[in-house]
């Protein structure tokens, strides 16, 4: 071989090594294989490809016996988001709840749990925590991902939860930076604008990714923001000046840059997947995640793209090589996942996810209801209410959500063993029950004298809040419970549960199995 041809064949291997497409089914396809043996950099997990512990964990054998070295990497945040779980709801408190139960031990404990599931599964990276700072109650996309509103309580959260997933040796990737929280747009749907100035943006939105960066987070996520006063040119994942300057020169950043998923309309919508790769890798992106869906032509298209880029001085090839670089010391700094799946997940592996004795116990679901807004007005109104009607509104959720189950619903799946916890279900799967969204004529067909509704962010959708009115007007007697980030207007939060986990579920079943019949 020529040096001419050695010097390509590194640059091919380079370009592969950058890669991490998402992919159709749950098990491993026979092209994804194939690329991984020529040297992809690794693959992404979401929902679609889990069916249970012991079928992600064949999955996750499959990759490594074709590259032991890839990146397996997966959305699991803990909370809303969830793939390990999203058939059946997470059972973890989720960001939110953290920051308003505000124990760093506790923070970093749900994390090293989330960790050691992970690790049993055979992912080597979670693409979490989210560490925006959910300054805009209007986001449609951030909400209960955030720790929270307050930076300083979101920075020491997103510490405590780097330093408990990485001690399980899970790598950490700390996302959106430079912020995601200050956005009233879906980056999955549009380009979101974030008109912060530079001072505002390192008193608001840098501390936590400072703070995860200080606990020695492995990788930090990009998004797909445009902010103009620090670059006007394209999003944060193709702006130099943002990846070079803030993360790598401002905070001190050494470790592998991933985007944020390249299929995303806020990155490719105008441009295209091949011409995003592109533009990611040059402006500092080492590791880039392709999408949820990708495809054995799309990978190719990505490659050709890179390599023109490269042969017309548009991408150096040292950058190239830089990101390969790092991606490889991610991928050797990590361990192997541990030899068999533990006891919690195997009982009733067939199954499911996770085995009822992963659920937590009766303290932590007490400990969860705590922390949730307007518990004494829910008591007061459930006890003269025993019997109210549910409405349960269905909102569309974003697409990093997707559609596992939420609250309650996702409570009264599989409870937890406690008697106590069959009995709240029990009881509040005999209520009536009627289910609105935004296609339900309004007003809403309820007879009933007293309604509790139940919903998710029930203040940013306006035929929610419509129909309460209605409700309302119709002389009927309404309590609203929001399991999503509530707006200023708590008229449509008079119960806010500051997520939608199974285990924010069960913790909402308990408060209402407690009142007085």
């Amino acid at each position: 071989m020529s040096g001419a041809d050695h010097s390509a064949d590194q640059l091919l291997r380079d370009i592969r090594a950058t890669l991490m497409p998402g992919f159709v089914g749950t098990t491993l396809p026979a092209w994804l294989e194939r690329r991984l043996t020529d040297g992809l950099g690794g693959v992404a997990i979401f929902g679609g490809n889990v069916e249970s512990l012991p079928q992600l964990r064949a999955l996750t054998d499959a990759v490594r016996a074709a590259r032991p070295e890839a990146v397996i990497a997966i959305d699991e945040e803990g909370g809303d988001v969830t793939r390990l779980f999203y058939a059946e709801g997470s059972p973890y408190p989720g960001n939110a709840v953290l920051g308003r139960i505000d124990d760093l031990d506790y923070t970093a404990e749900v994390a090293a749990r989330v960790g050691r599931t992970l690790r049993s599964v055979g992912c080597t990276l979670t693409m979490a925590p989210d560490v925006d700072v959910n300054s805009n109650p209007h986001n449609p996309v951030i909400g209960v991902r955030s720790f929270g509103a307050d930076t300083g309580l979101a920075a020491r959260h997103s510490a405590a939860w780097v330093r408990g997933v990485q001690s399980t040796g899970i790598a950490a990737c700390p996302k959106h930076f430079p912020g995601h929280g200050d956005t009233a747009q879906d980056s999955h749907l549009a380009l979101p604008i974030v008109d912060a100035s530079p001072e505002l943006l390192v008193a608001r939105d840098l501390p936590p990714f400072s703070a995860a960066i200080d606990a020695g987070a492995l990788c930090i996520m990009t998004s797909h923001i445009l902010l103009p006063q620090i670059d006007p040119h394209g999003p944060a994942t193709f702006s130099t000046s943002i990846l070079q300057g803030l993360l790598r020169g401002q905070l001190g950043f050494a470790g592998v840059i991933v985007s944020d998923a390249l299929d995303m309309r806020g990155a490719s919508g105008e441009i295209g997947i091949p011409a995003a790769a592109v533009r990611a890798l040059t402006a500092g992106c080492d590791l880039l995640c392709i999408g949820t869906e990708n495809t054995d032509d799309e990978l190719a298209e990505i490659e050709a793209a890179v390599l023109r880029a490269v042969s017309s001085d548009r991408l150096p090839a040292v950058r190239v090589h830089e990101a390969a670089a790092r991606v490889r010391a991610l991928s050797s700094a990590l361990p192997a996942p541990v030899d068999e799946l533990p006891a919690a997940g195997l009982a009733e592996a067939e199954s499911s996810t996770a085995a009822s004795s992963d659920f937590p116990g009766e303290d932590e679901v007490q400990r969860v209801l705590a922390s949730f807004d307007g518990v004494p007005e829910a008591h007061a109104w459930l006890a003269a209410h025993p019997r109210a009607t549910i409405v349960r509104v269905d909102t569309e959720a974003n697409i990093a959500v997707g559609v596992a189950p939420w609250g309650p619903f996702a409570a009264a799946l599989r409870p937890a063993d406690s008697a106590k916890a069959q009995a709240s279900a029990a009881d509040f799967l005999a209520r009536r029950l009627v289910t609105v969204d935004a296609e339900t004529p309004i007003p809403w067909e309820c007879d009933a004298s007293a309604v509790m509704v139940l919903g998710r962010d029930l203040h940013r959708h306006e035929f929610a809040r419509d129909g309460i009115d209605a409700l309302r007007e119709h002389g009927v007697s309404v309590f609203t419970i929001d399991t999503g980030w509530p707006g200023h207007d708590r008229g449509y939060a008079g119960l806010a549960t500051y997520g939608a986990s199974r285990l924010v579920g069960a913790a909402l079943l308990s408060l209402v199995q407690e009142d007085p019949r």
